[in-house]
């Protein structure tokens, strides 16, 4: 495997700024998430790296050495895309194998087959081998789609929303082989999504992208419990964070420059009107139920037409317009300023 180097890496296409200064150092054997929304420019980013673009400025590194020119068939990575690009007239089998046929491979017909049945069985695809590709299933398609990056044996997987185009039951076990396939093989793999849920559970880090930047690179647990700006904060959590003005808040206690206060909708203690829940009662807000859901434990409520979402495992069953107690403990407070940017407290 290998390690993999963004050095302020730009990227314009027409006047269109898609990767901007962007600096990125993915460790040997490590499993990095690039989490952002549709234009902020995770996709070519992968392009980048694979040499399928050429940045504007700035270099990519593969395994430390330069690779900003190097054609995309030397690199040595391998793309899987959202959509699975099988051939329809080949069996499965041969679908694994084809990129072991290329002519700039030596490989006996011998090992090919070695290699393929070891990979099929990684991806529990024995017995699906003589099928054609048109007869499985989508989730038996992307394996295979996995399966043909991994007989290659790269030294980097670059995997753009491969699991996108699943239903929600099948993107949960393809997660599941995918992470159990990062811990057996060792893989370096860049992975592009925009589903937090994805981000969380495969990362060891997470980068979050915004307009081409990269705004926030951590482990889930750091990127969700200390946020550097705005954006990143909003990027992981559902039900969202909530960000609220600071005019609902004592401003003698907040930093100065302060233009948002967010607080996870988990951290926020629900109590009998008026009761503080054993906290300060500077943060203590009398709020409307708007909606209430018994199935999550879900409330929105209102404080002077700011909605606040707030989670509870509480066993009380509340009504819209009853009036509850909120208590916003100031441990759990974040303070941002104008720009998104984080104020440390």
């Amino acid at each position: 495997m290998a390690e993999v180097q963004l050095q302020n890496v730009s990227k314009h296409f027409g006047a269109t700024l898609a990767v901007d200064e962007l600096s990125i150092d993915v460790k040997d054997g490590e499993f990095v998430v690039l989490l952002g929304p549709s234009g902020a420019g995770k996709t070519t980013t992968l392009r980048l790296i694979a040499g399928l673009e050429k940045p504007d400025t700035g270099d990519v590194l593969i395994d430390g050495k330069l690779a900003t020119n190097v054609h995309p068939s030397d690199r040595d990575v391998a793309f899987i895309f959202q959509q699975y690009s099988l051939y329809p007239h080949l069996t499965v089998f041969d679908n694994l194998a084809f990129p072991l046929r290329s002519p700039r491979r030596r490989i006996s017909e011998a090992d090919v087959r070695a290699r393929v049945q070891t990979v099929a069985a990684m991806l529990h695809m024995e017995s699906k081998l003589a099928n054609m590709a048109t007869h499985l299933s989508g989730g038996e398609m992307q394996r295979v789609a996995i399966g043909r990056a991994l007989v290659r044996e790269p030294r980097v997987f670059l995997m753009d929303e491969p699991l996108s185009s699943l239903d929600a039951k099948l993107r949960e076990e393809l997660r599941i082989e995918l992470k159990r396939l990062h811990r057996n093989i060792g893989a370096t793999i860049v992975y592009v999504t925009h589903d937090q849920v994805e981000a969380t559970t495969l990362a060891d880090r997470i980068g979050i992208l915004e307009h081409g930047r990269l705004v926030q690179l951590g482990t889930p647990r750091e990127v969700y419990g200390n946020p550097a700006c705005v954006s990143a904060a909003r990027r992981l959590g559902s039900p969202p964070i909530n960000l609220l003005p600071p005019t609902l808040f004592d401003p003698t206690v907040m930093p100065a420059g302060t233009a948002t206060v967010a607080i996870r909708p988990e951290d926020i203690v629900v109590a009998e009107t008026g009761e503080s829940g054993g906290h300060s009662e500077r943060n203590v807000m009398d709020v409307k139920v708007l909606e209430y859901s018994p199935l999550r434990h879900l409330l929105i409520l209102d404080r002077n037409g700011t909605a606040v979402v707030a989670t509870t495992v509480t066993e009380r069953n509340f009504n819209a317009g009853q009036s509850v107690g909120v208590s916003l403990p100031a441990r759990s407070l974040l303070y941002f300023r104008a720009d998104g940017r984080r104020i440390p407290t």
